[in-house]
């Protein structure tokens, strides 16, 4: 055996799933659906192809299971943020915050998401996956809306509104830096509480003037 050759490293079942997972997530977010291949993922987990088949049944397979992980990762960040009490601009400021530390924390995660997704060949065509985001959020808002005296069919309008908003603006700001995220969240809050008639100059965080 040459010195210089790499040891292969024994995997059980789970660490095996488990690496496959993150590389897919890797690659999907880089080149996306199509342009990722089996023989890509393979390689670079230093597996043949048959093993991405055998834990995912191929390609397919195995995007599907990292969009259903990040989507469940930040659906449950959603919930948690807007179950809380809170007055209605501290929930936006909450679910703004949600997705931009989402943005910065798993970026490979969101560029995912926000990428077109392949749907089933009967549709024939793309749909985006922060659509659907915006769909799940939209029960979490309806509960929310219920709650407090507001009619619950809204909950649609505002959570396509509130997520597509706020995702747009988290694309930009992935390559413009020149604001933390929290500002981010203010200007955003600003604007969807305030409205273009009411904007403040300079808007600050709910968390950083309740005190006042």
């Amino acid at each position: 055996m040459s010195s210089s050759a790499r040891p292969r490293v024994r995997m059980s079942g789970p660490q095996r799933r488990q690496q496959l997972l993150d590389i897919g997530r890797e690659l999907f977010a880089q080149r996306g659906f199509e342009a990722t291949s089996i023989e890509e993922i393979a390689a670079r987990a230093e597996v043949s192809k048959p093993v991405v088949y055998e834990h995912f049944g191929g390609k397919d397979g195995l995007y599907a299971v990292v969009v259903d992980r990040e989507m469940q990762l930040l659906l449950d960040r959603f919930t948690s943020a807007l179950s809380a009490p809170g007055h209605p601009r501290e929930l936006l400021e909450r679910a703004a915050l949600v997705l931009l530390e989402y943005i910065e924390v798993d970026t490979d995660g969101f560029r995912v998401l926000a990428r077109d997704a392949p749907v089933t060949s009967s549709g024939g065509s793309f749909s985006s996956l922060i659509g659907e985001v915006a769909r799940k959020v939209e029960h979490i808002l309806g509960r929310q809306f219920d709650a407090r005296g507001y009619e619950p069919q809204l909950a649609v309008l505002y959570s396509q509104a509130l997520v597509g908003m706020v995702a747009l603006v988290g694309q930009w700001w992935l390559d413009n830096r020149s604001l933390d995220k929290g500002e981010v969240a203010a200007h955003l809050v600003n604007l969807a509480y305030n409205g273009l008639a009411h904007l403040e100059p300079r808007p600050g965080r709910v968390q950083d003037t309740a005190g006042r």
